[in-house]
C-alpha cells in the first residue's frame, strides 16, 4: 500500500508553474528521494504533500487519508525535518524533546530519542551551545519525537561533515529497519544512492525520471567513466573523438569521458598528450553514478 499517492499535482506562482502536473507514489517502508537543482519544484511539492502549502490542482493522499479533508490526524502519524529549524537557544536538549513530545498525543521518551541521535552527552547542553552536527541531529530527534509512521526530512545532512553526515545516514537506515517510510530532498548524490530504493529527478516542475538508482544508472549508462583535470582546455571535438569515447563532459577544469571501451580511450588519451594535444592530471576511471545520470538529465551538477 502507499504511503503517499500523489496525481497531477500542480502549483502556480505568478503564473510560473513551481510544479507541473507531477505524479508518483511513495511505498510504505522504502526510502523515496527527490531530487533536483534549485528551483525544479521538489521543496514545494513537498510542502504541499506536508500540508504546509495548498496545492492549486490535482490530489494527494497520505497514508491512506486525503490529507486536505484529513489534515491534523495525518499531522499526529508524519514527521517532519526542515532545512532549518527554530530551536528555543536557552532550551537544553532534554527540554526541547519533553516540549514537543507535549504537542501530539503521543510522544517518544526525550530519553529514547537522545540515544537514537546519540547525544547521550549532551543531554543538559542548551541548543545555542551545540555544534552544527549535533543541532542536525536534534533536529531529527524532533522529527521524530511522536514515533511517527512517514518522515520527511528535507536535505537531512547540508552542511555537515563527513562523520555527521554518516550519523545520520544511519539513523535512516535504522528508521528503515523500524519499518517506517522516509521521503528525502538530498543535494548529495552519494547520499540518494546509498540510502534510497528509489529517486525521482525533478526539472523545471517536472519529473523527468523514477527508478531505483541502480536502474536508473544501467538506462543510462553502459560506459565507464574516465575522469582528469585538463590543463589547457582541449576542445570536446578532440575529447569526444577519442577511441572508445561515447560523451564527454566538461565542469570547469574536470572532464568526464564515457568510454565502452576504457583500455582503448585511455591509451588515446596517452596518444593525445604524446602529441601534445591535451594535457590532464589526476586521472581515474569510475563506474558510472547517480551524479552522472543527473547531469545527462539535467545538463547541470545538481549543486548549480
Amino acid at each position: 500500500m502507499p504511503a503517499i499517492e500523489v496525481t497531477d499535482l500542480r502549483k502556480v506562482y505568478n503564473n510560473v508553474p513551481a510544479v507541473d502536473g507531477i505524479s508518483f507514489d511513495v511505498q510504505e517502508g522504502e526510502v523515496f528521494g527527490l531530487l533536483g537543482p534549485n528551483g525544479a519544484g521538489k521543496t514545494t511539492t513537498v510542502e504541499c504533500i506536508e500540508g504546509l502549502r495548498e496545492p492549486d490542482g490535482g490530489s494527494i493522499t497520505v497514508l491512506g487519508h486525503d490529507h486536505l479533508n484529513n489534515g491534523n490526524g495525518i499531522k499526529q502519524q508524519i514527521g517532519i525535518q526542515l532545512q532549518t529549524t527554530g530551536l528555543y537557544p536557552l532550551h537544553t536538549v532534554y527540554e526541547l524533546l519533553k516540549l514537543f513530545g507535549s504537542f501530539y498525543r503521543r510522544a517518544l521518551p526525550p530519553e529514547d530519542l537522545i540515544k537514537l541521535v546519540s547525544l547521550e552527552e549532551k543531554r543538559n547542553t542548551r541548543s545555542k551551545n551545540l555544534s552544527g552536527g549535533q543541532r542536525q541531529r536534534l533536529s531529527l530527534a524532533l522529527a521524530l519525537v511522536n514515533d511517527p509512521t512517514l518522515i520527511f526530512l528535507d536535505e537531512p545532512t547540508t552542511g555537515l561533515d563527513p562523520q555527521s553526515r554518516r550519523q545520520i545516514w544511519n539513523i535512516i537506515t535504522e528508521l528503515q529497519n523500524q519499518g517506517k517510510t522516509v521521503m528525502l530532498t538530498t543535494h548529495y548524490m552519494e547520499e540518494a544512492q546509498s540510502l534510497c530504493d528509489r529517486v525521482a529527478v525533478m526539472d523545471a516542475g517536472k519529473i523527468i525520471a523514477l527508478d531505483s538508482p541502480h536502474d536508473l544508472i544501467e538506462q543510462h549508462f553502459e560506459t565507464t567513466a574516465i575522469e582528469f583535470e585538463d590543463r589547457n582546455s582541449a576542445p570536446m571535438d578532440v575529447l569526444e573523438g577519442l577511441p572508445g569515447v561515447q560523451r564527454a563532459s566538461r565542469d570547469g577544469g574536470l572532464v568526464t569521458l564515457y568510454s565502452l571501451d576504457t583500455p582503448s580511450s585511455i591509451e588515446g588519451l596517452l596518444d593525445a598528450a604524446r602529441a601534445d594535444k591535451l594535457h590532464f592530471d589526476d586521472l581515474r576511471v569510475r563506474n558510472a553514478t547517480l551524479e552522472d545520470v543527473f547531469l545527462k538529465l539535467t545538463g547541470r551538477r545538481i549543486r548549480d
